[in-house]
């Protein structure tokens, strides 16, 4: 099998992690006869930089053209002053809804080896966290109509729109009722159904569309609760549901619960196989170019795309494997070592070394 993969590097970490992650997919090919082909394209501050916007229209393009998409991270404080409707994250938006991607991907699981580095009490831990949140990803606030307004009196007014449609939320419900049959049967969705008409209406079209799924045990939770829950008791959700700020808002708490941010993959994909693949870590520009960095979310995003996008289920579980064998066996990066385990940590390509040669 021969896939042609468009890479998006981006700001900060992005690139040393995508590295990694480059590295594990050319043994994963090695190993099993595949033929990657990698194209590699600016976005965020990276094309900002060099195209003075976010993202291009031959960006655009590369990536169409293409079976799949790596992203590295997008932003930094070097763009943090400039005009707000070019700055690194609206590259970012507006990949995910040129390609039609409107469903996030997150899982969260704990591996048994790092439950030292969960914050949790010993005896919530232990019940274990593995649990997958699907975020909403092209509606919601974050793409409503946004307005500051000077009144005559001097003072200034914002207003940002919530706004979702019955459409939206029907084909992101479906896909997380799809996910929770192959994930215990059980789906929670998250809204704020007491105070926002928005998710009034979530919730509606998510009791219809139940109807469809009749194996499948829908339950339901406001925002502030679940944020609650997801410290008190984990181990309770399998799959979750939720528009675009609180999922992401909710997943990067999550992230908390694994010991780090740069444990977590995600996708984002449409109706099609095609999907964007991306560690959740952001940029971290604190630590960029020290070869610090944990590439595990990069691997493990690059093993979401060889099962979602490629269809190559034993490639993707090669690659989960390689990651437990490496931290099994005492691999750290400084993100996830504990003082009191006495390892002295990776750098962010030997852990990529070790994942690639336990392939």
């Amino acid at each position: 099998m021969t896939k042609n993969i468009t890479l998006l590097p981006g700001d900060g970490i992005g690139p040393e992690v995508t590295q990694e992650a480059v590295k594990v997919l050319k043994a994963v090919a090695k190993k099993f006869g595949h033929g990657f082909n990698f194209d590699t394209h600016k976005i965020g501050g990276a094309s900002i930089d060099s195209f003075n916007e976010p993202l291009t229209d031959k960006t655009i393009a590369a990536c169409r053209s293409s079976d799949a998409v790596l992203l590295g991270a997008v932003g930094g404080p070097k763009w943090d002053n400039i005009e707000p409707t070019i700055r690194p994250e609206q590259g970012l938006l507006k990949i995910r809804s040129s390609l039609g991607l409107f469903a996030n991907i997150r899982p969260t699981k704990l591996f048994n080896c790092l439950k030292n580095a969960c914050p949790l009490r010993a005896d919530i831990a232990c019940k274990g966290v593995d649990f997958v949140v699907v975020r909403e990803l092209t509606g919601g606030i974050y793409f409503g109509k946004k307005q500051t307004l000077k009144g005559n009196d001097g003072k200034v007014t914002a207003n940002d729109t919530l706004s979702y449609t019955e459409s939206e939320i029907e084909r992101i419900a479906r896909v997380a009722f799809n996910l929770a049959k192959t994930r215990g049967n059980k789906l929670c969705s998250i809204d704020k159904a007491n105070v926002l008409d928005s998710s009034k209406l979530w919730r509606s079209v998510l009791n219809r569309v139940a109807t469809d799924y009749p194996s499948v045990a829908l339950s339901h939770m406001y925002v502030d609760n679940a944020a609650m829950q997801l410290i008190k008791n984990p181990s309770q959700f399998c799959t979750i549901v939720t528009e675009n700020m609180f999922g992401d808002i909710l997943s990067d708490e999550a992230s908390a619960l694994v010991g780090s941010l740069g444990l977590m993959p995600s996708s984002s994909i449409g109706t099609t196989s095609f999907g964007l693949y991306e560690p959740i870590s952001g940029s971290a520009p604190d630590i960029a170019g020290k070869n610090i960095a944990n590439p595990i979310g990069a691997i493990l995003s690059a093993a979401m795309m060889l099962e979602h996008s490629f269809g190559l289920k034993t490639e993707a579980k090669a690659v989960e494997a390689a990651v437990e064998s490496a931290l099994a066996k005492g691999h750290r990066t400084a993100d996830i070592t504990i003082s009191s385990d006495n390892i002295k940590p990776i750098s962010t390509s030997d852990m990529g070394d070790e994942i690639a040669g336990s392939i």
